[in-house]
């Protein structure tokens, strides 16, 4: 028979399948050989106690083996769409391309647009970055082959369960490539470091599907007639006809102004904003795992989460990326912006994360008032250039002491640090925005207080961290998900403010393609 079992387990348990087999058959009396296979469905760690536990789902075949159904998720076929009819995907990242995958089940071809390159030949320009502060405008951090996502970290974790199904999601990115951990871990990650092969086999599914993509080729404009959109115009010249699925994520600022110019209705949207904050690792898994030893031979890189509400806006950790390096991340010259991203083993000698507080648009200094529904961005660009000046116009970065920053003194010297492009002492107690620094302050004494350490001048800011989410919403239809005005326009994904990391990208992308694939029928 098949049976399930829950299982509370000391790590050393959890990371071997024979110790897993005879904790089952102690606990719940069965020979041991009767346990013909085991499959650990899920796993999650539970550091609420000073023992660390792991908390396992087993499905065990007793006296039987278990079918590979149970263990192998079921592969989506995608048939051939060559000749049928068409739609416009703007833009590669996750919500564009599982947009694009979704259409070619529905029978849809796809044709995808990216103002990037693709993911290999694009670590060339992220690169240079670090090493020659150039940054091409197009190919980046943000811009290229599998979005913003594609070089930070891969996390997979979402709360966006109502939209759509997440373990659907973890399994097309299976089917292409992913370690099949992420259907069983708690908080799943693919690593920056897998992530772009798992990228490129999707474009080459959808590619060997008959569907199209176009790299470096940057949508300029939306063709409208009657409220309709009927196509786009790149830069390149081209023209493309159909019906038009705006993917292109939260920092493509020429298309939120383009949208602006055509009076296509937008909603300025709050967001967050502050800085990256870098531990030594070992000292968060000290933390975490209530050891001075660490975490030992059998747990991963500790993870970690903060929340406080400090003037009625609230201050958090975001994006936390244990074991791994804090990144320049501008998506245009004349800014800097950092954020984070860990290869798949998350091995690094360090642990960063951003470490935001909460915007409105009432927030926003009222000078920014005359940008209407773009203020929030406009203010984003503004603190992004400020940024770039405190640092020399350079890529190098300002950073300050933890301890230094919350106590308003500058930092004599910075420890050894992750952020390729090189640090330089900045005082950026004094220069992030006020309303923005005292929040962080006082958050900072509040983490400090729930967790012992943490609070430390061996942990470094950088500034500054902006990229959080869109700093605007694109209205649409809550039945059609089209524009709410212009018929044939999608507004999809983190740029028109629907999703918040990879796997709700990913869903948001998929429900597009339903309701545009409905329309077509």
């Amino acid at each position: 028979m098949i049976q399930e079992y829950l299982l509370r387990v000391m790590p050393r348990v959890a990371a071997h399948e024979e110790d897993i087999i005879r904790h089952i058959a102690t606990s719940h009396s069965i020979d041991e050989k009767r346990i013909i296979g085991i499959h650990v469905a899920k796993r999650s760690i539970d550091a609420r106690q000073r023992q660390v536990m792991v908390n396992l789902k087993v499905i065990a075949g007793i006296d039987e083996p278990l079918s590979p159904n149970l263990v192998t998720p079921p592969r989506i076929n995608y048939q051939a769409v060559q000749g049928n009819r068409s739609a416009i995907v703007v833009g590669a990242g996750p919500a564009g391309l599982f947009a694009a995958l979704r259409l070619i089940e529905h029978g849809v071809k796809p044709i995808v647009l990216e103002r990037g390159k693709d993911v290999v030949s694009r670590r060339n320009d992220v690169a240079k970055i670090s090493r020659k502060g150039i940054i091409d405008p197009d190919s980046n951090y943000c811009f290229g082959e599998g979005g913003a996502g594609a070089y930070s970290d891969g996390k997979l974790y979402t709360r966006s369960k109502k939209r759509g199904s997440i373990e659907r999601i973890l399994s097309i990115f299976v089917q292409h490539g992913a370690s099949g951990n992420i259907l069983v871990d708690a908080h799943p990650h693919i690593g920056s470091d897998k992530l772009p092969h798992v990228i490129q086999a999707m474009r080459e599914t959808i590619i060997s599907c008959g569907g199209e993509v176009h790299f470096e080729t940057r949508v300029t404009d939306l063709s409208i007639a009657n409220n309709a959109v009927t196509g786009v115009l790149c830069a390149n010249g081209e023209q493309y006809h159909g019906p038009v699925i705006l993917a292109t994520g939260h920092s493509a600022r020429d298309v939120y102004r383009m949208l602006a110019h055509h009076e296509i209705e937008m909603q300025p949207k709050g967001i967050a904003m502050g800085v990256r904050l870098e531990h030594p690792q070992h000292l968060i898994d000290q933390i975490q795992y209530h050891h001075a030893a660490g975490r030992g031979e059998w747990l991963p890189a500790a993870e970690y989460s903060f929340l406080a509400r400090i003037d009625d806006r609230a201050v958090y950790s975001f994006c936390m990326c244990p074991g791994g390096v804090v990144v320049p991340a501008a998506s245009a010259p004349g800014q800097l912006v950092v954020n984070g991203m860990s290869p798949s083993h998350r091995n690094t000698y360090w642990a960063n994360s951003g470490m935001v507080v909460e915007l409105f648009p009432e927030d926003i200094p009222s000078e920014f008032d005359r940008f209407g529904v773009l203020k929030v961005m406009e203010y984003q660009e503004y603190l992004e250039h400020l940024c770039f000046e405190q640092a020399g116009k350079s890529q190098v970065a300002g950073a300050q002491r933890m301890l230094d920053f919350v106590e308003g003194r500058a930092s004599k010297l910075i420890p050894p640090a992750s952020y390729p492009a090189g640090l330089q002492a900045s005082r950026i107690d004094q220069w992030l925005p006020a309303f923005i620094r005292y929040r962080l302050q006082k958050g900072f004494r509040q983490f400090g207080r729930m967790a012992k350490g943490f609070l430390t001048n061996d942990a470094i800011v950088i500034g500054v961290e902006t990229r959080t989410s869109s700093p605007v919403r694109i209205p649409r239809d809550n039945e059609s998900l089209q524009h709410v005005v212009l018929f044939g326009l999608y507004p999809c994904g983190e740029g028109a403010g629907y999703a918040g990391g990879i796997v709700s990208a990913a869903i948001d992308g998929e429900r597009c393609a339903d309701q545009l694939a409905q329309t077509l029928s």
